[in-house]
């Protein structure tokens, strides 16, 4: 009686292909979890980036509050210092500067803001004072002022400055 015998392909090929299948999936997962991860971060950067400019506005709207809010002509009657109905353009001031503070919105809570104001008086030609706002606002005071002296290490320091003239 002769014996049968089946010839056998190479064995070991299907743990080969299933241990290359795993590794390329592995990959392609960590790769997904990086571009994932990256998204978010830049995401939340943009939203604090958005959060530092609205701050920096509120301290622009603020500077320019505080120069309107002190009339630049004297139209009291009474006793005034000068005379009735007569133009005093230089009775505008600028706020104390630099003035730093913490927004009250809860959401610009994380942001200091600080606003400097800088009046050009043109005594040659008697021409209108000219106000230059600036306002800063960033995420990590010095001092409890922005900007500071030196940048704050890392990749989450954000600061927005904006800068009017009146």
């Amino acid at each position: 009686m002769r014996s049968i015998h089946f010839r056998t392909g190479p064995r070991g090929f299907a743990i080969v292909s299933a241990i290359f299948i795993l590794v390329v999936l592995a990959a392609l997962g960590a790769f997904i979890v990086s571009v994932s991860t990256s998204q978010q971060v830049g995401l939340a950067l943009d939203l604090q980036g958005v959060r530092a400019y609205q701050a920096a506005r509120a301290g622009i709207e603020w500077g320019v509050y505080r120069v309107q809010a002190t009339p630049a002509y004297n139209f009291s009657y009474g006793t005034p210092a000068v005379a009735v109905g007569s133009a005093n353009p230089n009775t505008r001031l600028c706020p104390a500067s630099p003035t730093s503070f913490v927004p009250a919105a809860p959401t610009l809570a994380g942001f200091t803001v600080t606003v400097t104001c800088i009046a050009t008086v043109d005594l040659v030609n008697g021409g209108p004072t000219v106000y230059t706002l600036q306002s800063t606002a960033c995420n990590r005071p010095a001092a409890g002022a922005c900007p500071p002296a030196v940048p704050a290490p890392g990749t989450d320091y954000i600061e927005r400055r904006i800068e009017v003239t009146l």
